[in-house]
């Protein structure tokens, strides 16, 4: 049963992510006037629903799922520190998608290629990974995480050739995907995104009982009657599709997958019951406050989202580092 601290950090959750939602589209380089989006006059009517609104809508779907992912696999793996990035998913997803962006296929059956790619991507590395760490019928975490950090070096250095071999507008195209940025899309790409992650943060949520368990332990999770090779075989592949379906439209944005996780289990609860919809919440906002930063501090320059999450991360994961504990203590 949820106590009353515990009800209030997901009404807070929410409430932040909501607001988010509603303001943050309003910031940008340039003022926007109310009257004129009320009476749908140009330019300010489309620059806010049309670039704006998309915009802040993908930051929060994908900042959301990108954290969900994060949490999923830290606690499948008992580590504080475990991210997609660790995993090799976010490594193979990249590789599939400039791939994809090399050999100058933008769209595909109306449907941006790099979703493709790095969907591809993503379950090669995914069979990799599962198929490196298996022992008899277990899947040794320990297994899984050298597996995925070996993945993750073998997709940067293809993608480092695959860039090196490209033309021009083609190499330039693959370094700013590679930066994480948060752009505008169309709103049928956004409902396909948004689809995805509804089915697979539901399925996710559900097992949040599952996820408990793994956090304790393997063995103490078997004893309870958890089958434990399948709900992490089942955990992987949702929180790689997860991964994938995100980066492919935002380019391989780190760190919110352990910023966001990590303060909330120590903040609010390590309850998955209350940290994956908190976490989801938070990791939206998150996200679509960076894009906010990046396109307004010293606007009219942007800065990309994932540069800007890398410079408020990089000094929060040392001091992760200096003050870790493992899972089960945090």
């Amino acid at each position: 049963m949820k106590t009353s601290r515990e009800r209030s950090s997901l009404g807070v959750s929410l409430l932040v992510f909501v607001v988010a939602a509603l303001v943050l589209p309003w910031i940008g380089a340039g003022p926007i006037s109310l009257a004129h989006v009320l009476h749908r006059e140009g330019p300010d009517y489309d620059i806010l629903v049309q670039l704006r609104v998309t915009r802040t809508l993908l930051a929060l779907l994908a900042g959301g799922a990108l954290s969900l992912a994060g949490s999923l696999f830290q606690a499948m793996l008992r580590d504080a520190l475990a991210t997609p990035y660790t995993l090799g998913i976010t490594g193979g997803a990249s590789l599939g998608a400039v791939a994809v962006i090399a050999g100058g296929w933008p769209v595909i059956w109306g449907i941006p290629g790099t979703w493709f790619g790095a969907l591809a991507g993503a379950f090669v590395v995914l069979g990799l990974v599962i198929g490196g760490s298996l022992r008899g019928r277990r899947i040794s975490a320990f297994s899984m995480l050298l597996t995925g950090i070996a993945i993750n070096s073998v997709c940067a250095a293809c993608i480092i050739i695959l860039g090196s071999y490209s033309g021009m507008s083609r190499s330039f195209s693959i370094a700013h995907w590679l930066i994480g940025s948060i752009d505008s899309i169309s709103y049928a790409s956004l409902a396909v995104l948004a689809a995805i992650v509804f089915v697979l943060g539901v399925f996710i949520l559900t097992q949040a009982r599952n996820w408990n368990l793994l956090a304790v332990g393997e063995q103490w999770a078997a004893s309870r009657g958890l089958r434990v090779a399948r709900v992490m075989r089942s955990g992987y592949i949702a929180g790689s599709i997860l991964v994938a379906a995100a980066i492919a439209l935002t380019g391989p944005i780190g760190f919110v997958g352990l910023i966001v996780p990590h303060l909330v289990r120590r903040r609010v609860s390590a309850d998955h019951r209350i940290l994956l919809p908190c976490v989801f919440l938070l990791g939206g906002a998150f996200l679509a406050l960076c894009d906010a930063l990046g396109r307004s501090v010293i606007a009219p320059v942007e800065v990309p989202a994932g540069a800007v999450l890398a410079l408020l991360g990089g000094p929060y994961l040392v001091w992760v580092v200096r003050q870790r504990k493992p899972l089960e203590e945090a």
